[in-house]
């Protein structure tokens, strides 16, 4: 081992007992099922905000967008604007009424006016189906960059990291629950808007701080000139790709309303008010690190030697920081491949904590009190079995991100958002915004929108028949020879949500459920002001 991964896994380990020591302190600090799912309702709009950063700060942000920049330019780019729009959304629609109508999880506002049972089976399953699909994002990018800091090409060694991640995230949410999580997050939103600041400048002090020079410079790398700047050279192909763009934009930007571990971090402040400016503190956050990510992929399109890219371009960013340091074999090179591997390695860390902590917490308070034990189950009890779902559900992301490394991890995470948007977003809104939704609507519209979206996928290039074509090597999850991909969108949220919407629309009025007038109401003015939202919420 030479001097540089020495540095690289010293770092590593410190960014690893950092969050541990975090993980521990917390746990002393947790003692009841809010504090457990909640945070015990502590954290001020700006601790929040930050938590907030750092849960959406993925790694897919990170490393994913950087290389799909680095890769396709102008068209990579349109997954920070996507990102960033969806904000907007989330805000607008979701933040607010949802901390002031739900208690924990995602199906307290939607079980609130309908059968309890149905509904919250419904909400969990699809809050467990999008967290794994995030968590295969972020476990390959620790696999690939692990790969990357030890200097080996061993498939067996990036699949021990993505064990590794695996048992690390299950223990922060066992040990930390939600106090330890947010905690970690926090860290990490500081961790991460640092480092990139850093490389940032570094990348602008090698172009003279001209952007329009980094942008000619990237244009002239790449091989592909004025293209590279201008829309279509991923979407623009084909119209089939044109079909793409529009439904990977669509499911960025109505994903994130949609999304479970964001959606259950406006529980964790005690006001309406703190869950508002949670999001304009995240929004700001959120906002500076995606202009971040346009100097950082056009960066790597201008310094890193092409060759070098993983054909994903996940490692864009960490090849970049290692050649603004001073390039292969230096010091510079090395402390900064170094820093920004931990920090990558540290938002991976948090993000899969924050996911594995709401399926767990929805699988333990929406299916096990609500529809096994119908409502009996004592806090211990929930909290006991939210841990053993912790690690059933990071043993499920393992066993599926191994296969999952040769896909771009933005791209994995567009998909999560993509059932986000089709199956959760659709009752949220119906939910909020009309007095008739009722259980079969609420119900038709998450399964139809879940199962749609999934099924899909599977029959997608995402799943077989994508291959390079120069290479001949397989770019979808089954190798190159085995094709049964009828659906030729590599994003579904085109079919899926219209669909989510129209069956939520189809469910409810060819159903015979009494209205649930009264409860409506109930619910508009818990939503507009908060009041009960503390309490329970069962009937």
């Amino acid at each position: 081992m030479d001097g540089s991964q020495i540095l690289t896994t010293v770092l590593f380990l410190a960014v690893v007992a950092v969050t541990i020591g975090i993980t521990f302190w917390a746990s002393r600090q947790t003692k009841t099922a809010a504090d457990y799912y909640a945070g015990g309702r502590g954290f001020s709009g700006f601790q929040n905000g930050l938590a907030i950063g750092g849960d959406y700060m993925s790694a897919a942000s990170f490393l994913g967008i950087s290389g799909a920049i680095a890769l396709s330019g102008y068209d990579g780019f349109l997954y920070s604007i996507g990102f960033l729009v969806a904000w907007l959304v989330a805000l607008l629609l979701v933040a607010e009424v949802l901390r002031n109508s739900g208690r924990y999880t995602m199906a307290d506002q939607l079980a609130y006016r309908m059968k309890q049972r149905p509904v919250r089976l419904a909400a969990a399953t699809s809050t467990v189906v999008v967290s794994i699909f995030y968590l295969l994002a972020q476990m390959v990018g620790a696999g690939a960059l692990v790969a990357l800091l030890l200097g080996v090409e061993d498939q067996a060694v990036k699949n021990i990291v993505i064990l590794f991640v695996g048992a690390l995230m299950i223990f922060y949410v066992t040990v930390g629950g939600m106090k330890g999580t947010t905690w970690v997050q926090i860290v990490k939103a500081v961790l991460l808007m640092t480092g990139s600041a850093l490389i940032v400048i570094l990348v602008l002090a090698q172009f003279g701080f001209n952007l329009s020079e980094l942008l000619g410079s990237a244009a002239d790398a790449s091989g592909k000139g004025d293209a590279f700047l201008q829309p279509g050279l991923k979407y623009g192909a084909s119209f089939t790709s044109e079909l793409d763009f529009v439904s990977l934009g669509l499911a960025l930007v109505l994903g994130t309303a949609g999304l479970p571990h964001i959606l259950i971090r406006f529980y964790t402040v005690p006001t309406s008010a703190d869950a508002r400016k949670s999001v304009l503190w995240a929004i700001g956050l959120i906002g500076v690190f995606y202009l971040f990510t346009l100097v950082l992929g056009f960066g790597a399109a201008a310094l890193v030697d092409p060759a070098t890219l993983d054909k994903a371009g996940n490692l864009a960013a960490p090849l970049l920081a290692q050649e603004v340091g001073g390039g292969e074999g230096s010091v510079g090179g090395a402390v900064l491949l170094a820093l920004i591997a931990a920090v990558a390695f540290a938002t991976i860390l948090a993000v899969v904590a924050g996911l594995t902590l709401t399926s767990s917490v929805s699988v333990a308070h929406d299916i096990y009190n609500s529809v096994i034990k119908r409502g009996t189950a004592t806090e211990k009890e929930e909290m006991k079995v939210s841990r053993w779902a912790a690690a059933g559900i990071g043993l499920v992301a393992i066993l599926l991100a191994i296969p999952a490394q040769s896909l771009n991890i933005a791209f994995l995470v567009a998909l999560a958002f993509a059932v986000a948007a089709s199956a959760n977003l659709p009752a949220i809104i119906y939910n909020m915004f009309w007095a008739r939704f009722n259980t079969r609507g609420a119900t038709w519209s998450i399964y139809g929108g879940l199962i749609s979206c999934v099924g899909l996928v599977f029959f997608s290039p995402v799943v077989s028949g994508k291959v390079d074509p120069v290479t001949g090597d397989s770019l979808s999850l089954f190798p190159a020879g085995i094709d049964f991909s009828w659906f030729p969108l590599e994003n579904p949220g085109l079919i899926s949500i219209p669909l989510g919407f129209f069956l939520g629309w189809l469910g409810t009025v060819t159903s015979k459920e009494p209205e649930t007038a009264e409860r409506y109401v109930e619910l508009e003015v818990r939503a507009l002001t908060g009041a009960g939202s503390e309490k329970a919420i069962t009937h």
